[in-house]
C-alpha cells in the first residue's frame, strides 16, 4: 500500500512556516486552476506543490492562508462549496465544512466570498508573505484586497506596510524531506525502476519510441502512479543526442542505443531516472567505450554526496571523470586540467550533473546561499546525471563516435553519512543490462 503524507505532518509543516513568519503577518496560497486542453476538455488537475506542501487539499479554486496568532484560528481556507447537480458532473468537493473537518482549517468559507472575507483578514497586519509574480491574475486580486484597505486609511484602517517573498521560507523547508516523504519518494523510485526495466524487456529494433513509452505508462499506473513525473523521454540513435526530446515517434533500429529519461509521480512526488541500453541487447565497441567513462563519472559522483560536502563537488566529479575519459579515446585532445579549464568537455557534456528533487521533479531549493556553493545537508534529495552526447554533425570526431548519446540518472537522498541510491532497482552496468535484455529475448 503506498504511503501517505499524514494530516499530522501538514499541520507540522504549517507550524514550522508561521514559526519563521514575522509578527502580525499573514501568508496567502492560491491553488493551482484548471487548464483547457483543447475546446471543452481540460488537463488532468495537478495542484501546486507549494499548497498541496502545506494543505494536502487537490482541489482547484481555492486558497490558503496562514495568519500566525490569530486567536479565532490560524489556518483559513477558502474553497469551492459543495453542490449535487456539479458533483454530480465532475466529482466530489470538499467544502468548506470539509475541509475544516478533513484538511485542519480553522475556518473556511467559500471561494465566492472571498472579496468580502480576505481584505479583513489582511487588515493590521504589518506583512504579506505572497509569491509576487508567479500568478499575475491573483497578484492583481491581492493588490485589489490591499488597496481596498488602503482607501479607508481615514477611516482608521490599517493597511500592511511590507510584502515579503513567501518562496524564500517556504522551499527551503521543502528542500528537506520528512521520513513519511522519503518513504513515498523511494516507492516511486521501485515503480520508475520496474518500469525502465520492463522497456529494457520488451525493446526489439523495429519497434517505436512510443511503444517503449507505452510500457513505462502501463507499469506506473498498474502500480498506482496514474501520471509521469514529466514528459517521459524515448530517444533512439541520434534522437538520444537531443537532450530534452519530446517527440518519441522514431522507429527504432538495429544497433541504435535507447535512451530512456522518465519517473512516475507518486503522492505528489517525483522520480527521475535515465537508463542508456542497445536495442538489440549488445553494446558494440564505442557505445560500451562510452557508456563505461559515463557511468565511471556517475559513481565518482555518487561517492562525494554526503553531509558536509558541497552541491557542486558531484558535478566536478563527472566533469574530471568525463574529461579524462574523452581525453584518454581520442575524442578531445590536450592535457586533462586545461581541457578542463577550457570547457572543451562542454562539446559533448553539456548540462549540469543533477538537479533537487522532490514534489517537482526541478524542485525548489537554493543551489547556493550567501555567493557559495550550498553544503549538503541529510534529508536533501538530488539526481546525479552526467552524461556524453556526441552530435550527428560533429565533424571533430571520428565517424564511428557520433550520433551516440548517453545518460545515466539515479535519485539520492542524502544520508547520515553518504547518499542512499532511491533508483537502484534498475541495472545500469554493461554486463547487468546485456544479461538482463538476453533473458527476456531467451524467453
Amino acid at each position: 500500500m503506498t504511503s501517505k503524507i499524514s494530516k499530522q505532518e501538514f499541520a507540522r509543516r504549517r507550524r514550522d512556516l508561521m514559526a519563521q513568519m514575522e509578527p502580525d503577518s499573514i501568508a496567502i496560497l492560491p491553488s493551482a486552476q484548471e487548464k483547457i486542453r483543447n475546446r471543452d476538455a481540460d488537463y488532468p488537475f495537478r495542484q501546486d506543490s507549494d499548497f498541496y506542501y502545506l494543505s494536502g487539499f487537490d482541489e482547484p479554486d481555492a486558497v490558503l492562508v496562514l495568519l500566525p496568532g490569530r486567536s479565532h484560528g490560524e489556518v483559513v481556507m477558502f474553497c469551492r462549496e459543495r453542490d449535487p447537480e456539479m458533483e454530480l458532473w465532475n466529482g466530489y468537493r470538499a467544502g468548506p465544512e470539509g475541509v475544516c473537518a478533513e484538511y485542519g482549517a480553522d475556518d473556511a468559507f467559500p471561494i465566492g466570498d472571498i472579496d468580502d472575507i480576505l481584505p479583513g483578514l489582511i487588515e493590521g497586519r504589518e506583512r504579506v508573505y505572497y509569491a509576487m509574480g508567479r500568478n499575475q491574475e491573483f497578484d492583481r486580486r491581492v493588490m485589489q484586497w490591499v488597496n481596498v484597505i488602503r482607501s479607508k486609511v481615514r477611516s482608521g484602517a490599517h493597511p500592511p506596510g511590507e510584502f515579503l517573498d513567501l518562496d524564500h521560507f517556504l522551499h527551503d523547508l521543502r528542500l528537506f524531506k520528512s521520513a513519511a516523504e522519503l518513504r513515498i519518494m523511494r516507492e516511486a523510485g521501485v515503480i520508475s525502476a520496474q518500469a525502465h526495466c520492463r522497456a529494457m524487456q520488451f525493446c526489439r529494433p523495429g519497434l517505436y519510441e512510443y511503444q517503449l513509452e507505452a510500457e513505462l505508462l502501463h507499469e506506473f499506473g498498474r502500480n498506482g502512479a496514474r501520471f509521469p513525473a514529466y514528459n517521459s523521454i524515448v530517444g533512439a540513435g541520434a534522437n538520444g543526442c537531443i537532450l530534452h526530446y519530446r517527440e518519441n515517434h522514431s522507429q527504432i533500429r538495429d544497433g541504435d542505443l535507447v535512451l530512456i529519461d522518465a519517473g512516475c509521480e507518486l503522492e505528489h512526488y517525483a522520480s527521475d531516472i535515465t537508463r542508456t541500453f542497445p536495442a538489440n541487447g549488445k553494446f558494440s565497441k564505442e557505445q560500451q567505450a562510452l557508456y563505461e567513462v559515463v557511468l565511471a563519472s556517475q559513481l565518482a559522483a555518487i561517492e562525494v554526496i554526503k553531509p558536509g560536502n558541497h552541491w557542486n563537488e558531484p558535478h566536478d566529479a563527472t566533469v574530471r571523470v568525463i574529461t579524462q575519459g574523452l581525453a584518454d579515446l581520442g575524442l578531445l585532445d590536450g592535457e586533462v586540467n586545461e581541457l578542463i579549464e577550457t570547457e572543451a568537455y562542454r562539446a559533448f557534456y553539456m548540462h549540469r550533473a543533477g538537479h533537487w528533487l522532490g514534489m517537482d521533479v526541478h524542485d525548489v531549493g537554493d543551489y547556493k546561499v550567501g555567493g557559495q556553493w550550498r553544503v549538503l545537508e541529510e534529508g536533501m534529495v538530488m539526481t546525479v546525471e552526467p552524461g556524453i552526447y556526441v552530435s550527428p554533425h560533429n565533424s571533430a570526431v571520428a565517424r564511428k563516435w557520433r550520433g551516440i548519446g548517453i545518460r545515466i540518472e539515479d535519485d539520492a537522498a542524502v544520508s547520515r553519512d553518504g547518499c542512499e541510491i532511491l533508483t537502484s532497482d534498475v541495472p545500469k552496468s554493461v554486463a547487468d543490462i546485456e544479461k538482463l535484455m538476453a533473458g527476456s529475448r531467451a524467453a
